[in-house]
């Protein structure tokens, strides 16, 4: 595109009109509501179907939206895949094998505590960067209680490190995060691209984070805990269904790597992968595993493209794209980082997924008036994902941790087992703040790495 052209778009701005102003008044009121929602107890999931509801026949009334469209705005590939895979860990669950994982890395820590943090992050993180966050701590958050209790230590540094950790080691890859899912989807990034930018910058901030740990929870780490034998034997009672769901997440991994040259969306390789372990072991019944699917979850982000879709086709997104348009022209790699530092602020004040599905059509928009957004996309994927850490709000994950301490709290009768937003302040915001501060160094020092065209 020639300095002509752009000239002529800067300076032929769009207005703001009707269809822009109604569509922005939903996605606002929508998304305050989302955020919201533990003041006036409507869930999240419903209200963002209210949201889509709206958003299409208003659209329809002033002509810029309409269910056709709301149908092609969803984005079929971050379904699939979240759906595939969350039926894939529901199948794996049971069998017993992650308890197994975890006694052993209990056994392993002879009672060193923060050697115990340390396998059990490692854990968390190697697992996050197959399966989602959420799905993460929903695995080892009860596990992580049942270990520390046993202890008699304890569990929220181990609690809170899990819900960190899930968010830290999901930005490492393109299934790791819903985030990433989106922004990968939308750039067209493959798994490779994506773990080749963001592998490194992770592994980085996670030595950072748990130090940063060690520090704001030596008091409890430095104790000497009741050692109790965890005996592990017998602990997978479905041998046959773990060994096979093992095997086949790791032909899903190597799918995964040659997806892009195989032509396949990564939602493909998911189902494949579901499907080859339903198969193995015959006896599986799928009505059981696929009632544990986070169905509310899966209508959120329906809801959220088509909201995010008629906000996009009204032009609204286009409209305040050209006010940050100049400013990524002017200096690429500081608009990058602010980028990064504003999403993982908001994302900490907020959920990531709604600012993720806002700001992905802004980026299009520039990237399509010529502009390289390439590391726009990365610097969007280490806010909103390193941002989740800074609040109890910042990613699902986080909520479900902070629901699993009131729970137990509320057991047994003590109080301080629950995680509250100020203990979250003092003990997880310095992590985001450390692993902000690498990402945005490793960012300025290899910035020509970063802002290499992805195709």
């Amino acid at each position: 595109m020639t300095s002509d052209k752009m000239v002529e778009i800067v300076h032929s701005p769009l207005i703001f009109d009707t269809p822009m102003m109604v569509s922005a008044l939903i996605l606002v009121v929508t998304f305050i509501s989302i955020f919201t929602e533990a003041i006036h107890g409507i869930h999240r999931t419903k209200v963002a179907m209210l949201g889509a509801a709206a958003m299409v026949l208003v659209g329809q009334y002033f002509n810029f939206y309409n269910p056709e469209l709301a149908i092609e705005a969803i984005d079929w590939n971050v379904v699939f895949l979240l759906g595939a895979m969350m039926t894939v860990v529901a199948i794996m669950i049971p069998t017993g094998g992650f308890q197994a994982i975890a006694y052993t890395m209990a056994k392993l820590s002879r009672g060193r505590l923060f050697l115990l943090m340390v396998m059990l992050g490692a854990a968390v993180t190697v697992l996050s960067l197959l399966l989602d966050n959420v799905t993460t701590v929903i695995i080892f958050g009860p596990l992580i209680i049942l270990i520390c209790q046993s202890l008699r230590v304890n569990p929220i540094p181990f609690l809170l490190a899990a819900a960190l950790f899930s968010n830290t080691g999901g930005v490492a890859t393109l299934v790791g995060d819903p985030p990433n899912i989106m922004i990968g989807s939308a750039a067209g990034i493959d798994f490779n691209t994506f773990f080749i930018h963001m592998g490194g910058i992770v592994l980085v901030a996670w030595i950072f984070a748990i130090f940063v740990l060690k520090f704001v929870f030596k008091d409890i780490l430095s104790t000497k805990p009741e050692i109790i034998k965890f005996d592990n034997t017998d602990v997978i009672t479905d041998k046959k269904t773990w060994y096979a769901a093992v095997g086949v997440l790791c032909v899903m991994v190597v799918l995964f790597i040659l997806h892009n040259a195989l032509h396949w969306e990564a939602w493909v390789v998911a189902v494949l992968g579901l499907t080859i372990l339903l198969f193995v072991n015959k006896k599986l019944e799928i009505e059981e595993y696929l009632s544990d699917i986070e169905l509310s979850l899966l209508m959120f982000f329906v809801s959220l493209f088509v909201i995010v879709g008629g906000v996009e086709h009204s032009h609204f997104l286009e409209y305040l794209g050209q006010f940050i348009q100049p400013f990524v022209e002017s200096d690429l790699m500081i608009a990058c980082i602010i980028l990064m530092w504003i999403a993982a602020i908001l994302s900490a004040a907020i959920d990531n997924i709604p600012f993720t599905a806002a700001m992905i059509p802004i980026i299009l928009g520039m990237e399509a008036q010529g502009i390289n957004v390439t590391p726009l996309w990365w610097s969007l994927a280490l806010g909103v994902g390193m941002g989740g850490n800074g609040s109890h709000l910042g990613s699902t994950a986080n909520v479900f941790i902070v629901t699993l301490t009131e729970r137990l709290a509320k057991k047994e009768g003590d109080p301080s087992l629950a995680i509250t937003p100020g203990m979250w302040f003092k003990k997880g915001t310095p992590v985001m703040i450390v692993t902000l501060l690498s990402s945005s160094i490793i960012m300025y020092l290899f910035f020509d790495f970063f802002e290499a065209p992805i195709h």
